[in-house]
């Protein structure tokens, strides 16, 4: 149907110039001499009866012109909301929860920017007969159709360059989404895609994860030992679900160091905002997707596909100092602030947010509950993609979540021939990481940033974007 009813809508695009029930008009504690860009927030048509919310920002310097950019952020049940106002967005939020400022790197200095609450049940997203059970193929279809009733509302921009960004799980809505718009026969000109600290391969994130651990100095020599003398042979380490029971106790325990010493996995130099926190949120989510584990938590779904149990005794956390499954950190980031900001009425009512809708949460518990994710690995959909359309993957070098030698490894195995040589790229005079081009892709690190790059670094994150949709090299 959209296929047939597409090209009326082109026609006639000239006759308006957005979609204007949902402009934001007014935005509660927007900073003086904001910039006049338009943005618009409402809701796109998915599959069934679901309702995906997006905010979309104007490109700052030619929305005519400049490339249209997709954010999804992960979990999954995460809000990409909090990549607007924690990351990429124009405004940010003040700690007061109340009051905005400007985002001196916004992505839409130079892009036009739609930020997806996906899927169901995530953010101000919805599915009024509630059924929010869902997985990678599901979402995929969903975000796509999305995407396509969000060039309905906006059909003016199918003659912009499209792209794909996103972070952390991410690395799985992505590439299947990408996939859905190669083969889907739509008018959307996608270019390329970027996936930030994404989960690629979870065999490999895992592996790489113990690797990133021991040489970071979060375990010792002795545990270390253990684990080359029961899970490697022939030079080649498994950490991930092994089956010889000597492996596994190795493996448990140096899980245990990364997941419940209380360290800041997401930026491991960088301290826990107030403190060890003593409640899971956005941490939870991350460990059970890209490394495979998790914990018995009251009103927690299991794990549909994941790695080794952490089922270490609370005795032997106690003796080891660590902290016991409900104990261990929450990612050690704070979203209190956002999450303050969007459960004001006026801030829904600028939205154009439902009073039925549920309360922002940055993620959601009952949606990770109902989520099974189906994808190992992702490398038939990334080759598909890189037929037609140019990738970035880039990972902050202090994340261990998604580190960057699982990135690095999965680049190497996609074997696309080198253009250049691994070598140092800089943001003014200093080195802002090591990047490395292959014929249809690149994977950069950014030196001392953690799992979100767009916040802990945002000078290196938007000059690399720009960088990136301008097809040009670091």
């Amino acid at each position: 149907m959209f296929c047939r009813i597409l090209p009326i809508f082109v026609l006639v695009a000239s006759c308006f110039a957005a979609y204007t029930p949902d402009e934001v008009l007014t935005l509660p504690g927007i900073p003086a001499g904001a910039p006049p860009f338009k943005q618009y927030s409402g809701y796109l048509n998915a599959t069934g009866d679901k309702q995906f919310h997006y905010w979309f920002v104007e490109s700052q310097s030619n929305p005519a012109q400049d490339p249209v950019v997709l954010w999804l952020n992960g979990g999954p049940g995460c809000s990409s909301l909090d990549g607007y106002l924690e990351e990429l967005g124009p405004f940010h939020v003040n700690n007061d929860g109340a009051t905005l400022y400007l985002n001196e790197y916004s992505w839409n200095k130079q892009a036009n920017v739609i930020f997806l609450e996906s899927p169901a049940g995530v953010g101000f997203s919805y599915s009024p007969s509630g059924d929010i059970k869902t997985n990678d193929d599901k979402v995929a279809e969903d975000n796509f159709q999305a995407l396509k009733n969000f060039f309905v509302k906006f059909p003016e921009y199918l003659n912009n360059t499209f792209y794909l960004t996103g972070e952390s799980y991410g690395g799985i809505y992505i590439p299947t989404l990408a996939v859905k718009i190669l083969n889907g026969n739509t008018s959307i000109k996608m270019e390329g895609f970027a996936i930030g600290n994404g989960l690629l391969n979870i065999t490999s994130n895992v592996n790489s994860a113990v690797y990133y651990a021991y040489y970071h100095s979060i375990f010792d020599q002795d545990v270390w030992n253990d684990l080359q003398t029961y899970c490697c042979q022939d030079g080649v380490c498994n950490f991930f679900q092994p089956t010889d029971q000597q492996c596994k106790d190795a493996s448990d325990v140096a899980n245990s160091f990364i997941s419940s010493s209380g360290i800041n996995t997401y930026s491991i130099y960088q301290d826990c905002a107030g403190g060890i926190p003593t409640q899971l949120k956005r941490y939870q989510f991350d460990l059970r997707s890209a490394l495979g584990i998790h914990y018995k938590i009251p009103d927690r779904g299991s794990v549909a596909k994941g790695g080794a149990n952490v089922s270490l005794s609370s005795t032997h956390y106690a003796s080891h100092g660590f902290m016991t499954p409900k104990e261990v950190n929450a990612g050690c980031s704070n979203s209190t602030a956002v999450t303050t900001y969007l459960s004001r009425d006026d801030v829904r009512l600028a939205l154009h947010i439902p009073v039925t809708v549920q309360p922002w949460q940055v993620c959601s518990d009952t949606v990770a509950a109902n989520y099974t994710m189906q994808y190992q690995t992702v490398k038939p959909q990334i080759q598909a993609m890189l037929t037609k359309y140019r990738g970035l993957f880039y990972n902050g070098d202090t994340d261990l979540v998604c580190n960057f030698l699982s990135a690095q490894w999965f680049v190497k195995d996609l074997h696309q021939a080198e253009k250049t040589p691994r070598r140092p790229w800089r943001v003014g005079s200093q080195v802002a990481g090591f990047v490395h081009d292959f014929l249809n892709v690149t994977v950069a690190t950014v030196k001392g940033s953690g799992h979100f790059v767009p916040q802990l670094k945002p000078a290196q994150a938007y000059y690399m974007i720009t960088q990136f949709l301008n097809n040009q090299p670091l």
